[in-house]
């Protein structure tokens, strides 16, 4: 009996290259077309090619990313690629007959004044928060599209995950791209490397975040791929606890064996104070992350030095 059917949309992204990368992704044919054969921008090609192929599972996990210097850069296509981006896969799906979509968004949906720990409840209660609100409202508008169609047609499992921020193998270091952490590791290898005795934080650095390593997530993912019955329409996927930013650049000086010191720039934009998910659906539904911290970072380091510095 033949496998059935994945479309990987993102696949060579870092979530879309830790997924392809499971050991559960040999029970399906995968499809991880490239940006070059798919233009998920582009309504009439994403039809097209979703209606020629009828996956039996969409995993959406395309979409433009990039921390607060990409976010505050370049909003416009942050909101609007994005947005594009979700809608017509989406609705490409729908309209090929595709019965099950699973969508990841992301814990900047939140408001920024959301009591932590957040829940899924919370979304659209409140202001989002400015240095992320194009990324943010274009992963509302998808997760709420995934939403409707469910509501008007109860067979059709299209349900949404949010991680929480991620970091791991094929991650970007570059730190005009990069979210915090592999920008740490780029950072601190760097001042080992030239003989540096001071590393500049952002802020205070007592701002507070939940990073989750990129395979954890493929876990998750996968386990809901071969059962979209048992997940919640919208879940939370995350830790469950958070480090400050302070303990972040730490714990990397301690992996990489950088004995320097920290200094802090007040004048910097550092984003939400806290945001630590809610994991009790996740709790229910009965799946938890397995690696440490200090694992994800080794594990992440190793691919930086083997892959990133090439």
């Amino acid at each position: 009996m033949a496998n059935p059917t994945l479309l990987l949309t993102g696949g060579s992204g870092m979530v879309g290259r830790n997924i392809l990368e499971h050991p559960s992704a040999r029970d399906w044919t995968i499809l991880a077309p490239g940006s070059k054969e798919l233009d998920l921008t582009d309504a009439q090609a994403t039809d097209d090619y979703l209606a020629h192929h009828k996956p039996d599972l969409v995993i959406h996990a395309a979409g433009q990313v990039g921390g607060i210097q990409a976010n505050m850069a370049h909003p416009v296509a942050f909101l609007e690629r994005n947005t594009a981006i979700g809608r017509n896969v989406i609705m490409a799906a729908y309209k090929a007959g595709t019965r099950q979509f699973l969508n990841l968004a992301s814990t900047c949906m939140y408001p920024r004044a959301a009591t932590n720990p957040l829940r899924e409840e919370m979304i659209l209660t409140g202001e989002l928060e400015p240095t992320n609100e194009g990324y943010a409202l274009a992963k509302i508008m998808a997760t709420r599209l995934c939403q409707y169609i469910r509501r008007e047609d109860e067979g059709a499992l299209y349900k949404t995950i949010l991680p929480c921020n991620l970091f791991g193998r094929h991650d970007k270091f570059d730190p005009k791209h990069s979210h915090l952490l592999p920008a740490i590791i780029h950072k601190i290898h760097l001042a080992r490397q030239q003989g540096e005795e001071t590393v500049e934080i952002w802020g205070d650095g007592e701002a507070r975040r939940e990073f989750m390593y990129a395979g954890d997530l493929a876990d998750a993912v996968m386990r809901a791929a071969a059962d979209m019955e048992s997940l919640p329409d919208l879940m939370n996927c995350g830790l469950g606890h958070d480090h400050t930013i302070n303990d972040y650049y730490q714990s990397v000086a301690d992996v990489i064996g950088w004995h320097g010191s920290f200094s802090h720039d007040l004048s910097r934009p550092v984003g939400m104070r806290q945001k630590l998910c809610s994991t009790e659906r996740q709790a229910a539904w009965g799946w938890s992350a397995s690696r440490s911290l200090e694992e994800g970072i080794r594990a992440t380091y190793e691919f930086y030095l083997n892959e990133a510095t090439k």
